[in-house]
């Protein structure tokens, strides 16, 4: 058979409701893709600092809900979805790299050993009173990185955007032996947990306004 097969991929449209993802993360944007459903993004403008003693859960699930917030104030009747994804060893949360040298000391540190990301999630729903907040962890189990893999795959300058300088969808998925877990939760958005939290919702939607919109 010869030729392209079309479809109309937002099989999860709802009428009258405007989904929005709350974030600049392209890998999420990917990711929400996958379900199916239409969306749109809008860029959260909040400061993310860790507050003194406050544990990397609660760091990561407070921020997710405060970029939904930031995008409610201006979208009252849509369904929002925001995400904030850390990675974590021996306590430490390792953000984005500021420079090479950062991103070669986080490699340096994850070379060989295993390391913890956590992934919030919030979901504030329409009716405005409703709302998810959610932490899923996997386990990340790097293998051993010569100093000369470390100092190349710096120099691709993928990890220089990403929380703990690599980047499982890309080359750095070259350096995991293993992942207990949710393999999305580590690209930024663990899809299982979401779509299990807003399918009801959704389909509800549907149903009540007479079907699919396609």
């Amino acid at each position: 058979m010869s030729g392209s097969l079309t479809w109309d991929c937002y099989f999860l449209k709802v009428p009258d409701m405007r989904i929005i993802l709350a974030s600049a993360s392209p890998r999420r944007k990917e990711l929400l893709k996958y379900l199916g459903i239409e969306f749109d993004i809008v860029i959260p403008d909040i400061h993310e600092h860790v507050r003194d003693e406050e544990p990397p859960e609660a760091f990561c699930s407070r921020i997710s809900r405060e970029k939904a917030l930031a995008v409610r104030k201006e979208f009252k009747d849509s369904l929002i979805i925001a995400a904030d994804t850390i990675v974590v060893i021996d306590g430490e949360i390792l953000g984005k790299p500021k420079n090479s040298d950062d991103a070669c000391s986080y490699l340096r540190r994850l070379s060989g050993r295993r390391h913890t990301v956590f992934t919030a999630y919030t979901i504030l729903f329409p009716s405005g009173d409703d709302e998810v907040t959610r932490v899923v962890s996997s386990t990340v189990h790097f293998a051993d990185m010569r100093e000369d893999d470390i100092i190349w795959y710096v120099s691709t300058g993928e990890p220089m955007d990403k929380a703990g300088a690599y980047g499982l969808q890309g080359i750095g998925a070259a350096f995991v032996d293993r992942i207990d877990g949710s393999f999305t939760n580590v690209i930024g958005l663990p899809l299982a947990e979401v779509f299990k939290d807003i399918k009801p919702f959704i389909m509800l939607k549907k149903n009540s306004s007479g079907g699919i919109n396609a």
